[in-house]
């Protein structure tokens, strides 16, 4: 694969994650905490089962492609993008995760639900935001010609 299909792969992964996370962070998520506790967890858990493996997906495959174009173009841009997407992998795994679990196990009384939805909705700004650096660092660097 080529330097400028690894950059379309990079700059697609990214905006990928970027904007699902914003729209998930911006519209989703608000609409989840509107529909009440018990159908919010209901939805949250439908949401994750499916969302989970296109969002890893697009951080894994933004952190590797950007790390190979690096590599063989010496731009550090890509390289950094795709590291910073690529956080989210382990931001989720080790901070997020524990919200997760709780929110997919069971049926956890409504105040602390409440509570698990209210932290999941903050601790995903982290990933949106982390989305967002990397896309808008790519679009300043990249020339659309």
């Amino acid at each position: 694969m080529g330097a400028i299909a690894l950059k379309s792969l990079t700059l697609g992964s990214a905006g990928l994650f970027a904007l699902w996370a914003l729209y998930v962070s911006l519209v989703e998520h608000p609409a989840r905490l509107r529909t009440g506790v018990a159908s919010g967890v209901a939805e949250f858990r439908e949401s994750y089962r499916r969302a989970a493996p296109w969002q890893a997906g697009a951080a894994a495959i933004s952190l590797v492609s950007g790390v190979i174009v690096s590599l063989l173009t010496s731009e550090w841009v890509w390289a950094v993008s795709g590291v910073t997407v690529g956080l989210a992998i382990p931001f989720t795994l080790l901070v997020i995760m524990p919200t997760n679990r709780q929110l997919l196990r069971g049926a956890p009384s409504e105040s602390e639900a409440a509570t698990l939805l209210a932290r999941w909705g903050h601790l995903h700004w982290v990933r949106s935001l982390l989305g967002l650096a990397a896309l808008l660092l790519l679009c300043s660097r990249v020339r659309f010609v």
